[in-house]
């Protein structure tokens, strides 16, 4: 796929995400897909698999965040998309807020997102997590 289409599946993906659309969502990823959120002490850290990890994901997220998630700018090479951009949420188990500049690293094969990796801001979001932390993050 050319390097336009393939940033529009990924602008596709983000308008899913702010949808809650689930079944666009699976219909924009591979069966196969890898999502990797790195970082502990939050809910949304770890490897997902396959559309199953995806649900799963997407489960957790609804239970423990609430967030809004604004895509900026899209650079893309060949099957990779970055996108870069900034959220604001809260966590709900702590009611607390945070604040986060974002990177995605997304590959498309196929037009369908085959692998995800978040480069977050993790000490953020392990902060508002943690019980009992002083202020938002």
């Amino acid at each position: 796929m050319s390097i336009e289409k393939n940033i529009q599946t990924v602008k596709d993906f983000f308008a899913a995400i702010g949808r809650v659309d689930r079944e666009a969502l699976l219909a924009l990823v591979a069966e196969d897909i890898e999502w990797i959120i790195p970082g502990k002490d939050w809910p949304l850290a770890g490897t997902r698999h396959g559309h199953a990890g995806l649900a799963d994901l997407l489960e957790t997220a609804s239970k423990s965040i609430e967030t809004s998630t604004e895509p900026r700018e899209f650079v893309a090479q060949g099957d990779r998309v970055l996108v870069v951009g900034f959220a604001r949420g809260k966590i709900k188990a702590t009611n607390k807020t945070f604040e986060d500049d974002w990177i995605f690293a997304i590959t498309v094969r196929d037009g369908r997102l085959t692998n995800i990796r978040e480069y977050v801001d993790t000490q953020a979001l392990a902060h508002a997590a943690q019980m009992g932390a002083a202020g938002p993050a």
